[in-house]
C-alpha cells in the first residue's frame, strides 16, 4: 500500500455552532478555555523537565490539535478527546472555541491580535468534502491546493512564508526542509501573533543592570525595569502572583513567582486549580515591580511527547482512523511542530506563535489599599501566562529561567 505524508499546523479557530446552542454563553466559553488549559498544564508539565527557558501557545496547540480531531473516528478520536479534555458533543467544541475566537478578533482594540487558518491540501487527492467544508465553516480555515507530489520544496516555502506574513515575520522557517515531501496530502496552519502596550508602562529611564539568580544559583546581569504602581497582586506561603493589565484590559499578563529560588518546588503545584485559587484571593493593591526585560523564542517537535500523553493511535499505521478527513483510511500523525517568539519590554509584550501537526498515510471588585507598597522582585526563574480575561483562556504561557 502506498504511503503518503500528511502536515498539519494550526493555531487559532473560528467556530460556530447550531442556534439551540447560543444561550449558555460564557459559561460554555469558559468550559472552551478550561479544556484548553487543562491541555497547556498538562503540556507544561511533560516540558517542565528541559533545561533553560519555555515558551508555547496552549489555544494554539490545542486548535490544531482539535482541528485534525475533526476528521478522526473511533479509537484515535477517543485519545485526542482525551488528551485535549474536550466535550463529546462536536457542536459544543465548535461553538465554544467560536466564542473565544470572536473575543480574540473584535474590533477597536487598542492592541493587535490576530488568528489566522489555512488548509493546504495536495490537489487531486480525495478529501471528504464535510471535512474541507467543516474546517471552512467551524475554523474559517480556508483551503488552498498545493501540489506536493512535483513542487516539494516550492510548497514548503509558500506555507513558511504564509506563517512569517501572519506573524509579523517573528516565526520563520516552521516547516523545515526534508520535513514534507512528495508523499505529503496534507497541511493546516494555523498563525497566531499579539502586540500590545501596558496599561501601566515602564519608564525606559528607569531601567538598569541589576542582579538575576539562575536556578543554579549563578547571578547574572541582565537589564531591569522598575515601577510602583496600583496592581491586582496575591501571595501565598510559597509564591507571590502579580497581574499586569495591556491596554484595552482585554488581556492580561500573570506572573507567578517562588518566594524562595525553587522553582521545582511550585511547579509541582503548578495546575489549574491551584492557579484558580490563587487569582482568586488577588486584590488591588500598590506594588513596588522589578521585572527583567526578555525575549524568547522556542521550537518543539511534539510527537514523542503526545504519544507518551495519551495518544499514540493517532500516530500509528496501520491503526490510526481518519477516515472522516478521507475515505482513502490512508492518513496518521507522523509529527507535531509548535514555534514560538516573545518579547517583553518597557512598551508592552510582543508574541507569536504557529503549531504543525505532520500527517502521513500509507495509511495515514477593588478593596482598600495598604499604606506601604507590596515588593514583587522577579530576580529569579518565575511562570508567566498571557490569559484572555473574559474566558480565562491561556493563549501563551512560559517559564523564564534565563533572560540574557
Amino acid at each position: 500500500m502506498k504511503c503518503y505524508h500528511i502536515m498539519s499546523m494550526l493555531v487559532l479557530a473560528y467556530l460556530s455552532t447550531p442556534a439551540a446552542i447560543l444561550r449558555a454563553d460564557t459559561h460554555m466559553n469558559r468550559e472552551a478555555a478550561e479544556s484548553s488549559n487543562a491541555f497547556g498544564f498538562d503540556l507544561y508539565h511533560k516540558f517542565k523537565g528541559e533545561a533553560g527557558n519555555l515558551f508555547f501557545s496552549p489555544y494554539s496547540i490545542s486548535t490544531v490539535l482539535t482541528m485534525a480531531f475533526e476528521g478522526a473516528k473511533g479509537k484515535t478520536a477517543e485519545e485526542m478527546q482525551a488528551v485535549l479534555h474536550l466535550p463529546r458533543d462536536k457542536h459544543r467544541i465548535r461553538y465554544d472555541f467560536k466564542k473565544i475566537y470572536d473575543e480574540l478578533i473584535k474590533g477597536d482594540r487598542p492592541y493587535k491580535l490576530t488568528s489566522v487558518n489555512a488548509l493546504w491540501a495536495q490537489e487531486g487527492y480525495p478529501f471528504a468534502s464535510e471535512y474541507i467544508n467543516n474546517i471552512k465553516k467551524y475554523y474559517d480555515g480556508q483551503a488552498t491546493n498545493l501540489n506536493f507530489q512535483t513542487e516539494t520544496e516550492n510548497s514548503r516555502v509558500t506555507i513558511n512564508i504564509w506563517v512569517e506574513n501572519k506573524t509579523n515575520e517573528k516565526i520563520r522557517n516552521l516547516i523545515p526542509k526534508g520535513l514534507l515531501s512528495t508523499m505529503t496530502r496534507l497541511v493546516l496552519t494555523n498563525a497566531i501573533y499579539f502586540k500590545a502596550d501596558w496599561s501601566l508602562k515602564f519608564n525606559a529611564e528607569n531601567t538598569r543592570e541589576g542582579r538575576f539568580r539562575l536556578a543554579s544559583g549563578e547571578d547574572i546581569t541582565t537589564k531591569m525595569m522598575h515601577r510602583t504602581d496600583d496592581y491586582t497582586y496575591g501571595e501565598t506561603e510559597n509564591l507571590q502572583i502579580l497581574e499586569m493589565n495591556y491596554l484595552g484590559n482585554d488581556l492580561s499578563m500573570l506572573i507567578i513567582l517562588p518566594k524562595e529560588n525553587n522553582m521545582s518546588k511550585m511547579e509541582n503545584i503548578f495546575d489549574k486549580e491551584n492557579l484558580n485559587a490563587w487569582k482568586g484571593a488577588m486584590e488591588y493593591v500598590k506594588v513596588r515591580v522589578t521585572l527583567p526585560k526578555f525575549r524568547c523564542e522556542t521550537k518543539y517537535f511534539m510527537a514523542k511527547d503526545l504519544k507518551e500523553m495519551g495518544m499514540p493511535t493517532a500516530f500509528k499505521y496501520p491503526g490510526a482512523d481518519f477516515t472522516t478527513m478521507s475515505p482513502s483510511d490512508e492518513l496518521y500523525i507522523d509529527e507535531v511542530i509548535h514555534q514560538a517568539f516573545i518579547e517583553v519590554a518597557e512598551y508592552g509584550t510582543e508574541a507569536a506563535a504557529a503549531t504543525a501537526v505532520v500527517m502521513m498515510a500509507g495509511a495515514a471588585p477593588p478593596q482598600d489599599q495598604p499604606k506601604q507598597p507590596k515588593t514583587f522582585n522577579a530576580d529569579h526563574p518565575f511562570i508567566f501566562i498571557i490569559q484572555q480575561k473574559v474566558s480565562g483562556s491561556i493563549l501563551f504561557l512560559g517559564r523564564m529561567n534565563d533572560p540574557r
